[in-house]
C-alpha cells in the first residue's frame, strides 16, 4: 500500500466501478442489492448525479481503480441537504490492505469541501471489519435496524452510523 492515488472519479472509471460494485453484491457483505449492474446502468447513475454528490476512487501503483466511494442523497427533503449517505466498495483482492481507510478519509474530506454537515452510512451488523474501519475515522453507531432487509432468505440487521463533520473542522 505504498503507492496509491486518490482522486474524483471520471466517466472512464465506470467499468472498474461497476466491476467492484458487482463484487460487493456477489459477496453479500456490504449491500442488500442482489441484482448485478451493467456498465450502462452505472454510467447513467454517474452522469445524473447532482454536483455536490461526488464519487471518489483509489488507484493502486499500476493506476488501476481498486475501490470507490460515493456521497449520495440521504433524503430528498431540503431540511436534509447537509446530510450525505455514504457508499464504499473495495475490490475483493484489495480488502484489508488499507485501501478502505485511505479512501474513506478522502471522501470525508471531500464531503467537508462540498459543505456537508454530516455523513451517514449503513453497515451489516456482521460486517465487523467495516464497522471497525468506520469507527477508526470517527463514525459512531447510533442504532440498529432489526431485520431491516431480506438477503438470500435471511433477515439482516443493519447498523446505522454517522459522523458530524464540523466537530473536526
Amino acid at each position: 500500500m505504498d503507492d496509491f492515488r486518490l482522486r474524483l472519479a471520471r466517466e472512464d472509471d465506470i467499468a472498474a466501478i461497476t466491476k467492484i460494485f458487482n463484487q460487493g453484491i456477489e459477496d453479500r457483505t456490504a449491500t442488500l442489492e442482489t441484482r448485478l449492474r451493467s456498465v450502462e446502468e452505472m454510467e447513467e447513475w454517474f452522469v445524473n448525479r447532482a454536483f455536490q454528490y461526488k464519487v471518489a476512487v483509489i488507484e493502486d501503483a499500476t493506476r488501476h481503480v481498486r475501490g470507490w466511494a460515493s456521497l449520495n442523497p440521504f433524503n430528498a427533503r431540503c431540511c436534509y441537504s447537509g446530510v450525505a449517505d455514504l457508499s464504499i466498495y473495495i475490490a475483493r483482492d484489495y480488502r484489508g490492505k488499507g485501501f478502505g481507510l485511505k479512501l474513506l478519509d478522502f471522501v470525508v474530506s471531500t464531503a467537508r469541501q462540498q459543505g456537508f454537515h454530516k455523513i451517514v452510512l449503513h453497515a451489516f451488523d456482521f460486517n465487523d471489519a467495516g464497522r471497525r474501519l468506520y469507527k477508526s475515522l470517527g463514525f459512531r453507531e447510533v442504532g440498529i435496524y432489526m431485520e431491516h432487509g431480506l438477503l438470500d432468505g435471511r433477515r439482516i440487521n443493519v447498523v446505522i452510523m454517522e459522523k458530524i463533520l464540523e466537530e473536526e473542522g
